[in-house]
C-alpha cells in the first residue's frame, strides 16, 4: 500500500516509523529539511522536502498514486487544504488532522468531503474519550468494545493476592470457558501467549469475554469497581476542555493550572468546573483542592515528567484512579510500571485510527486501544477470505496475533480453537505491531 504523510513533526514521524516496520512503501513531506533528514537516514521509507500545500512537491511525491494520503501538520488548515489537493491529484483516501472540535461535527462532514477530506483525527478528542472511557470503568487499565458491548476487551493489572496469580492459561481456560487471555504485557513487553503460558503478579492481561461475565472478571483480577465522580485534573488544556464538554453532569472537575491567563480563560469554556490558581506538583495544593476527597486524578500538563510525578504525589495522597498524558514514548514504560492506572498518548491514539484504516475497519464506530507495541481491531469478514476455509485451530495462524471474539448475527461470542469464522462476522484481532501483512491476506 502507497502511503504519503505530510507532515513531519511527532505524530508524522511517529506514524512514518510504525508504518514503515509494517513494510508499507511510505513517502513523507515536510519542508523542514532538518525533520526528514532523520527519517530518510534510519527508517525504510522516502522523503519529499517541500510545502504539503505545493502541487508541484506533491506531484514530486507521486501522489497520484497514493492509497492513502495523511495530513498531520500542526497547522489544521495546511492539512485540510494538502488533503484537498492531494485527492484533486488521485489520491484515494484522505485523512486530516484538526484541532478544533467544530470540524467533528456530522453536519459539516458533507463540507469536508467536498473540500477532498474523507476523514479527520482530532487527537484530543480520541484522549477525552478515552479518559471519559477510563473514568467509567475504573479497575481496567484499557476497555475496548465491539457492538454496544456485545464483546468486551480488558486490559488489567493482577495483583499477588489475584485468584488468576500464577495460574496457566489452558487451566483457566477450563475451569472457566468464559475468558479469552489475548495477550500479556509483561516487563515492556506485549506477548500472544499459548495455552502452556503462566500469569504472574504484575502482568496487564489483556483478556476478552462478553458483558454478563465481566463481574465474574472483576473478582479473578482482584479489583473493585468503584465509582467515580470527583475529579481533579492539571492542565487547563484543550484534551480537558474537551474532557468536560464530553462529560456532562456525570463527574465534578476541578481544574488546578499554575498560568492565571489559563485560569482566568477556562470557565468560559468549562462554567461548571472549580478552577483553582497553584502548581499541582505541590501537595498543599493538592490538599486545598480536595486531593484527600477525590476518587480520580488526571495529569494533563504539557510536561511528561511533571505528569508521572504529580500522578505519584496523587497516589501518595490516596486518590484511588490515576491518568497520566505521557506523549514522550520513552516515558511510557517507566509510567506503566510505576502503578499508573491508565496512560494518554495522543501519537499512540492517532497511529492506531490510522492502523484501522489500513484495515478497512470502520473507525467512526471503533474505539482505538492504543499500546505501543500491538493494536486491536474489528474487522468485518469478507467471502472468500483465507480466514473462513477451516476451524481456526487449523488456520495456522502466526505467533504474532490471536482473534479473541465476533459479533455474528448480532450477538457476541468468544473465539476457540473450533470456531469456523464466516463471511460477515465482524472479529475482534489482537495483533503486535508489524503484522499488517499477515492479516491483510488472512482478511483481504
Amino acid at each position: 500500500m502507497k502511503i504519503v504523510i505530510a507532515g513531519a513533526g511527532e505524530v508524522g514521524s511517529h506514524l512514518a516509523k510504525l508504518l514503515s516496520d509494517e513494510e508499507q512503501d511510505i513517502i513523507v513531506i515536510d519542508d523542514d529539511p532538518a525533520r526528514v533528514a532523520p527519517l530518510d537516514a534510519n527508517f525504510n521509507l522516502m522523503t519529499v522536502v517541500g510545502k504539503p500545500t505545493s502541487f508541484d512537491t506533491q506531484r514530486d511525491a507521486n501522489v497520484a498514486k497514493a492509497d492513502l494520503f495523511i495530513a498531520v501538520t500542526p497547522y489544521e488548515s495546511t492539512n485540510i487544504v494538502a488533503c484537498g489537493i492531494a485527492k484533486s491529484l488521485g489520491a484515494r483516501k484522505t485523512v486530516a488532522r484538526v484541532s478544533h472540535y467544530g470540524f467533528m461535527d456530522p453536519a459539516n462532514k458533507p463540507t469536508m468531503l467536498s473540500m477532498g477530506v474523507d476523514r479527520l483525527i482530532y487527537p484530543e478528542y480520541l484522549a477525552a474519550r478515552e479518559i471519559i472511557t477510563a473514568l467509567d470503568h475504573s479497575w481496567v487499565r484499557n476497555w475496548f468494545e465491539l457492538h454496544d458491548g456485545q464483546i468486551i476487551l480488558v486490559g488489567v493489572r493482577i495483583s499477588d493476592k489475584a485468584p488468576l496469580a500464577g495460574m496457566q492459561l489452558k487451566e483457566f481456560a477450563s475451569n472457566t470457558g468464559n475468558f479469552h487471555v489475548s495477550a500479556i504485557r509483561r516487563n515492556h513487553e506485549t506477548i500472544i501467549p499459548r495455552g502452556d503460558d503462566r500469569m504472574m503478579a504484575g502482568d496487564v492481561l489483556y483478556i476478552t469475554t462478553v458483558r454478563e461475565n465481566v463481574d465474574r472478571l472483576i473478582e479473578l483480577c482482584g479489583k473493585t469497581a468503584r465509582r467515580i465522580r470527583r475529579v481533579l485534573i492539571m492542565g487547563a488544556s484543550k484534551i480537558a476542555v474537551r474532557l468536560i464538554d464530553m462529560a456532562g453532569d456525570r463527574f465534578r472537575f476541578t481544574i488546578i493550572d499554575n498560568d492565571i491567563a489559563a485560569c482566568r480563560k477556562i470557565p468560559e469554556k468549562c462554567p461548571d468546573a472549580k478552577i483553582i490558581h497553584g502548581d499541582a506538583r505541590d501537595m498543599d495544593i493538592l490538599l486545598e483542592a480536595g486531593a484527600d476527597e477525590a476518587d480520580a486524578f488526571i495529569a494533563l500538563s504539557p510536561s511528561s515528567e511533571s505528569n508521572i510525578l504529580t500522578t505519584l504525589t496523587a497516589k501518595e495522597i490516596g486518590i484511588p484512579k490515576s491518568v497520566a498524558e505521557v506523549e514522550d514514548m520513552q516515558f511510557i514504560p517507566q509510567a506503566e510500571g510505576l502503578g499508573i492506572s491508565t496512560v494518554i498518548n495522543k501519537k499512540l491514539l492517532a497511529s492506531s485510527s490510522i492502523f484501522q484504516l489500513l484495515l478497512d475497519a470502520d473507525s467512526s464506530t471503533s474505539k482505538c486501544l492504543a499500546l505501543s507495541d500491538a493494536e486491536v481491531a474489528e474487522l468485518e469478514v469478507r467471502p472468500g477470505a483465507k480466514i473462513t476455509r477451516a476451524a481456526v485451530k487449523d488456520l495456522r495462524l502466526d505467533r504474532s496475533m490471536t482473534l479473541a471474539g465476533l459479533i455474528r448475527d448480532g450477538h457476541g461470542q468468544l473465539i476457540t480453537g473450533n470456531t469456523v469464522i464466516q463471511p460477515g462476522d465482524r472479529v475482534l484481532l489482537f495483533c503486535l505491531l508489524g503484522s499488517l501483512r499477515k492479516v491483510e491476506k488472512l482478511f483481504g
